[in-house]
C-alpha cells in the first residue's frame, strides 16, 4: 500500500510539470515534515536530518505535493553531498510577507562560480545524474509559486546553503 500512495504521489507530481497548478494555503511545516520522514526512512543512519521549525503552522500558498519534492530533492544533493555520513537541518524563519527555509548541509560544498550553474538543465557532479532535479526544483519554486531559490552560502569542504523564499 505505502509503494501504491508513493506510486500515486510521483504520477501526481510528473503531471503537474509543465502546467501551472493552483495553489492553496497549507502548512509548509507539515509538508516539510511529510518530506524528511520518507527521507529519514530511505537514509544511512550516520545521515542526521535536524529540524528547526516554529511550533505553529506557517500558511503558505502551496502546491504540497510538487513543494514536498522540492524539499526531497534538495536533501537528497544533500546526502549526496555528504558522502555517506554527516549532518542536515532545515531550518524555517517566518517573516512578515516571506518565509525562508534553508537547507544546510556539511558536505563538500559549492564553488561560488557555481552557484547559479547547478539550476541549470543538464548540469550534474554525478556519474549517473541527469542534471534535472534542480532545474525543477527552481522551476516549481520560481515559476509556479512565484519565490526563490538560491545557493544561500557555501565553503569548499565545510557545506552549502540552499534557501527558498516564498511569499505568504
Amino acid at each position: 500500500e505505502k509503494d501504491v500512495n508513493r506510486l500515486e504521489k510521483i504520477t501526481e507530481r510528473f503531471s503537474k510539470i509543465g502546467s501551472k497548478p493552483t495553489l492553496v494555503k497549507d502548512n509548509v511545516i507539515a509538508v516539510i515534515h511529510t518530506a524528511v520522514n520518507y527521507l529519514r526512512s530511505r537514509a544511512s543512519g550516520k545521515v542526521v536530518i535536524s529540524l528547526n521549525l516554529p511550533s505553529e503552522d506557517v500558511e503558505v500558498p502551496l502546491h504540497a505535493a510538487l513543494f514536498e519534492w522540492v524539499i526531497e530533492n534538495l536533501c537528497k544533493n544533500a546526502i549526496d553531498a555528504l558522502n555517506g555520513q554527516g549532518q542536515i537541518e532545515i531550518s524555517l524563519t517566518d517573516f512578515t510577507q516571506v518565509i525562508y527555509i534553508d537547507i544546510r548541509d556539511t558536505g563538500k560544498g559549492i564553488p561560488k562560480s557555481m552557484f547559479k550553474a547547478i539550476f541549470k538543465p543538464g548540469f550534474t557532479t554525478k556519474k549517473k545524474g541527469w542534471g534535472l532535479g534542480l532545474s525543477l526544483a527552481k522551476r516549481i519554486v520560481e515559476d509556479y509559486h512565484d519565490g526563490r531559490i538560491f545557493v544561500h552560502q557555501s565553503e569548499l569542504n565545510k557545506g552549502s546553503v540552499i534557501r527558498i523564499v516564498l511569499k505568504k
